[in-house]
């Protein structure tokens, strides 16, 4: 459970809200969260309060109330796509409808009032590599004398599966993982916390509705089974992960810590931010192809934000992933493996083309070797007891407004001392 959200100023009305705001009607995403004294509800965000969904329905007669009194979102999840449309279009005349003022208002709780959770049950967690930058910016890095990219990288979406138990919500310490570690010229591996602790600033795409084990998801059902998506940070121990990686890929220097923003924001909430995806440079087989004229945009502008103790770092840009979730969940399911409620996959680390848009640490001083130069005079190579991790992002709404996607933020605390 994250600590209650706090908030230096004084909840605007969420009735009263200037024009454009990010968390106005158009946006409404979903959480969980808990008045103090009592049991986690499902919530919607309206400005700088959430509405507890579940109560409102049922003051006002809805047949979604026993859907929404639940203490995740996992029945919302499961309910598939006509019910998402059906609850979000009456959320929307709930709080926009004059002559349902007053019974919202009294199931409107200010945002700094209330502690917010894990907002569902996770089920399984994969991890991908989808950022063509991300992955050349590494391949330079390790492998100078190689192409940066593997053979295999623009012919199907890389990916893991991380662990799903740890994955926690915003707000929730870090605490510095150990475990063995080799440097080139060490004679040995030595054991002890993480000296080369990163981030990796990402976004994940929560599942809602499953599919049966022995089919696949094709890309055009990308939208029956994605119920939204959330800001994540997942978090990575470089020098652990150097030294297990080799042959099977990441294991302890991954599966730690993943963070999570505490709102679910609906696919429906960002029609106006859809993109198409950047130009293919290699022909992809039939279940990845997204090139038809009629294929649907399965891209998202995102403006997201790094910031490292208060300070922006980095900016980088989502609507330069080469591959979009569509293709992803594709290629998850196209052996076969089912989709389960509350399945999270990750877009992996979100870089652009400059500098200042890298969405790793490991990236932005190219391996600790240019490290970053805070405005206090503070450098940092990778991240310290103590620094304090927050990943921001809007997107495009209707009419010129922005969608805000909430944050994630994490602060590290030192590894427990060895027995």
């Amino acid at each position: 459970m994250a600590p209650a959200a706090t908030s230096e100023h004084t909840p605007l009305d969420p009735f009263d809200l200037p024009e454009g705001h990010p968390f106005g009607a158009h946006n409404l995403p979903y959480g969980v969260f808990s008045p103090a004294g009592q049991e986690p509800r499902v919530g919607v965000r309206l400005g700088d309060h959430v509405l507890d969904a579940g109560a409102v329905a049922a003051a006002l007669g809805s047949p979604y109330g026993t859907l929404l009194a639940r203490p995740n979102l996992n029945p919302l999840l499961a309910a598939g796509r006509t019910a998402w449309s059906d609850v979000r279009r009456a959320l929307t005349g709930w709080v926009t409808v004059p002559a349902h003022r007053e019974t919202v208002r009294a199931h409107l709780h200010p945002l700094d009032s209330v502690a917010l959770h894990l907002p569902f049950e996770v089920a399984d967690y994969v991890d991908f590599y989808a950022s063509e930058n991300h992955a050349s910016n590494l391949g330079r890095l390790f492998r100078p004398d190689e192409e940066p990219l593997k053979p295999n990288w623009k012919h199907l979406p890389v990916g893991y599966h991380g662990r799903a138990g740890t994955v926690v919500v915003s707000g929730t310490d870090v605490v510095r993982p150990s475990g063995q570690r080799k440097a080139p010229s060490d004679p040995a591996p030595v054991f002890g916390p993480s000296v080369r602790l990163d981030i990796e600033t990402e976004v994940g795409y929560v599942v809602g509705t499953p599919s049966a084990q022995g089919t696949s998801v094709p890309l055009a059902g990308y939208r029956d089974h994605v119920f939204g998506i959330c800001l994540l940070n997942d978090w990575s121990a470089r020098d652990i992960q150097n030294w297990e990686t080799v042959p099977l890929g990441p294991h302890l220097g991954k599966s730690f810590a993943t963070s999570v923003s505490a709102w679910i924001t609906p696919l429906d909430a960002l029609d106006a931010a859809r993109v198409a995806a950047p130009e293919r440079t290699v022909p992809l087989l039939p279940y990845l192809d997204d090139s038809a004229p009629d294929a649907e945009p399965a891209g998202y502008d995102l403006r997201i934000t790094v910031s490292l103790n208060g300070e922006v770092v980095s900016e980088p840009p989502f609507s330069g992933m080469y591959w979009t979730g569509a293709q992803m969940l594709a290629h998850m399911t196209v052996n076969g493996a089912s989709l389960r409620t509350g399945d999270l996959y990750g877009s992996g680390t979100i870089s652009g083309t400059e500098e200042n848009e890298r969405g790793s640490l490991i990236e932005m001083t190219w391996n600790g070797t240019r490290p970053l130069k805070l405005s206090d005079g503070v450098e940092r190579g990778f991240l310290e007891d103590g620094d304090v991790v927050t990943l921001s992002a809007w997107a495009p709404g209707p009419g010129g407004t922005r969608v805000g996607l909430g944050e994630v933020t994490g602060r590290i605390v030192p590894a427990p001392v060895a027995p």
